[in-house]
């Protein structure tokens, strides 16, 4: 079952297999009272999993992960109706990575390089487009 939103919180999930970039995504967006990392998860079918039972609104997601990779598990996501607007943060800078990402269904795109000028406002950006 969902857990319940908290008004005026933006409730995300984590995916990535490195568990270093994780604690560091987490430790970034702990910062903002607003932000509520629900769930962090390893692999792809982990992150359908976790974007089904949780419902949350926000999915940062990295391309490269085991089981599905980070596009697959967005398509599935999609498909199966989900709305939580998926953006992916990958060392991928290469526009047929960002095309195929957007073809599955992203709402935005950030090389982690630039994660700590560009996740924050992505984030806010994908959640004014639902409002």
């Amino acid at each position: 079952m969902p857990l319940e939103k908290t008004p005026n919180r933006i409730r995300i999930v984590l995916a990535d297999d490195n568990k270093e970039m994780l604690d560091t995504v987490s430790e970034l967006l702990e910062s903002v009272p607003e932000f509520d990392i629900v769930a962090t998860v390893a692999d792809g079918k982990a992150l359908v999993d976790a974007a089904l039972e949780l419902n949350p609104d926000i999915g940062i997601v990295d391309i490269s992960m085991p089981i599905m990779n980070g596009i697959m598990a967005a398509a599935e996501i999609k498909r199966l109706g989900s709305k939580m607007r998926i953006i992916f943060l990958t060392v991928n800078e290469d526009r047929d990575y960002e095309r195929a990402a957007f073809e599955a269904g992203a709402s935005g795109y950030v090389v982690k390089r630039k994660m700590t000028s560009d996740l924050k406002a992505a984030i806010y950006a994908c959640v004014a487009c639902r409002r």
